[in-house]
């Protein structure tokens, strides 16, 4: 585990340049194949998105992806909404305080990629097996 890098609780801006730190280390194919997609930190998920999905907890999603995914997309649909990436801070550093084994920078990684497996039309489950598969490579 590495040496914390914040004296307090990393701030919106913080865990936004560690998202930034995390895309640019991606292999560059793959983030061409990402297109245009905003990226933005919030401290929480809003309600109304907490009570579309049915979780109670705001401490429940650490992100979203908003948008529609690459695989649903038809030259013959209007222009779409701007794809986004949410990354939900607060829950984000629950999560990395509980867990203990992984890196803040490792944890931010993980929900990014995440959400961009959504961005490219994978479920939760789909993005799993992929996880599993590369965890036991």
């Amino acid at each position: 585990m590495s040496e914390p890098r914040f004296g307090k609780a990393p701030s919106l801006d913080d865990l936004a340049a560690l998202a930034e730190a995390a895309y640019a280390g991606l292999p560059e194919g793959f983030r061409k194949m990402v297109g245009d997609v905003i990226f933005r930190v919030d401290d929480f998920p809003p309600d109304e998105v907490l009570d579309e999905l049915g979780i109670e907890d705001s401490f429940g999603l650490t992100g979203l992806y908003q948008g529609v995914d690459l695989s649903r997309r038809s030259v013959f649909d209007p222009s779409p909404q701007p794809s986004m990436i949410f990354l939900y801070r607060r829950p984000i550093l629950d999560e990395w305080a509980e867990n203990g084994e992984v890196t803040l920078e490792e944890l931010v990684a993980h929900v990014l990629v995440h959400e961009i497996g959504h961005h490219f039309g994978l479920s939760d489950a789909d993005i799993d097996t992929i996880e599993a598969a590369a965890e036991s490579a």
